[in-house]
């Protein structure tokens, strides 16, 4: 449990830490599902979840968008002082996880504070906000689970920025990275994170595809040799995205970057933070996605939304829907688990929920949906034939010739043979819809 962490002024006044309190309770600020220490596939829910608050959406998200002002007005954004205004913020954040009840935060740079356009008072005001977390995670217990930079936000990276076609560009990215490597050190973080958000191209009339993906490449493990030579241990995360805000972006989705990494040498030291909205925006299920990264042995870490069927954009919900989140932990659970990364609440409360409150209602939300579908997808795991009919679709290749061919042995004369031997074949259902009842029957 989280130590409350509550600074000069306490910003949730009304709220006491969130605890589980059972299916039966009527409390508001309670979990129902999420008993932290509860033991379920053999380790508890806290070590299977991994949950972490993201930092920008929850103290940076104002509620604006194209067509009106902010609606979230909060009092830790009141100060006119960069520093003062990012210490509040950050006193607001600890109070928040810690009564939360949650393991871990994360942060891109310019959430912590506002940069400049020069990078040594950037520097200098990230190393304050670095020493002020310190002392807020000593003080709370809470951990950083990843740290990165926000590599598409300023102006100048309009164009990109590790493929921004300007080496100028590509240098003030470096800098910003390293300044960002630096904190995650300085702070314990697990993990770091790439996120391409204008790592692609708007024309190929004005683009050269390849030099820009080199380029990448050659960022990337500029970037990883600088950590691992400062002593960091941790992950690299690489998170898809197929576009928005670029036409296409080079991290298009779980099978494009698991090309790149091998193409360039990456694989050792990267892995994917997959984000349910930005699978859903590549055509994808977010199901897919978790079986791709799985499925390589690359499943880090991934960020807990969702997006609205009617609207074609990222709409960074929270999470919901107990069906789709069941088949999310089945393919989880079955890979081993996250390899250094956990579930972080890439969401934000709507526009028009102004009040602090929601932010506890939205996370208490997620943070319940997924411990339930925990439970669900291992009592399925554990109690249903759900492995054992997913297994018989294959049974033929499990002997005979069947297993000749997965070792290598048949020749296509071979299978042609086999066709004119054995006739025409049987008729085997997939039995989706049972599958289907299944997750139901378990919920």
């Amino acid at each position: 449990m989280a130590n409350i962490c509550v600074g000069e002024r306490e910003f949730f006044k009304n709220i006491s830490q969130i605890k589980y309190e059972g299916t039966q309770t009527d409390n508001r600020f309670a979990y129902r599902w999420y008993d932290a220490d509860k033991v379920v596939a053999g380790k508890p829910m806290k070590d299977h979840l991994r949950f972490a608050v993201a930092y920008w959406h929850s103290f940076c998200g104002n509620g604006a968008d194209p067509f009106g002002a902010p609606t979230h007005i909060f009092p830790w954004d009141e100060k006119a002082d960069a520093i003062e205004r990012a210490k509040d913020k950050m006193d607001a954040a600890f109070e928040f996880i810690s009564k939360m009840n949650l393991p871990y935060y994360c942060f891109h740079d310019v959430d912590v504070i506002d940069y400049t356009n020069n990078v040594a008072e950037n520097d200098r005001r990230l190393q304050t906000m670095v020493d002020y977390a310190k002392q807020k995670q000593q003080a709370s217990g809470v951990k950083l689970l990843w740290g990165t930079a926000n590599l598409f936000s300023n102006p100048r990276y309009m164009n990109g920025a590790a493929t921004n076609p300007d080496f100028h560009v590509l240098a003030h990215a470096g800098a910003q990275v390293k300044a960002a490597l630096d904190a995650t050190i300085a702070l314990g973080g697990e993990n770091y994170v790439f996120w391409g958000g204008r790592e692609g191209y708007m024309s190929l009339l004005n683009t050269n595809m390849k030099r820009e993906q080199e380029h990448l490449a050659k960022f990337l493990h500029t970037a990883k040799d600088y950590a691992r030579r400062n002593g960091f241990k941790g992950t690299f995360f690489i998170e898809p995205k197929p576009c928005e805000p670029t036409k296409h972006q080079y991290d298009y989705d779980a099978a494009t970057v698991l090309g790149f990494l091998q193409k360039y040498d990456l694989i050792n030291d990267f892995k994917l933070n997959l984000e349910v909205n930005h699978a859903t925006l590549a055509g994808h299920t977010f199901q897919h996605e978790l079986q791709v990264a799985a499925d390589a042995g690359l499943l880090g870490s991934m960020d807990a939304n969702r997006g609205d069927l009617q609207n074609g954009w990222d709409t960074d919900q929270f999470p919901n829907d107990i069906n789709e989140v069941t088949e999310y932990m089945l393919i989880i659970l079955k890979a081993g688990g996250f390899q250094g990364g956990g579930i972080n609440f890439d969401a934000k409360i709507r526009r028009n929920s102004t009040d602090r409150e929601d932010l506890f209602d939205a996370h208490i939300g997620g943070v319940d949906v997924f411990a339930r579908a925990l439970i669900t997808a291992d009592n399925i795991l554990q109690k249903s034939d759900y492995s054992k009919v997913r297994d018989d679709r294959y049974a033929t290749f499990n002997s005979g010739s069947g297993k000749d061919f997965e070792d290598g042995k048949l020749s296509l004369e071979d299978l042609r043979q086999y066709a004119i031997d054995n006739g025409e074949p049987a008729t085997i259902s997939g039995k989706q819809e049972y599958l289907e009842n299944v997750i139901n029957r378990y919920i």
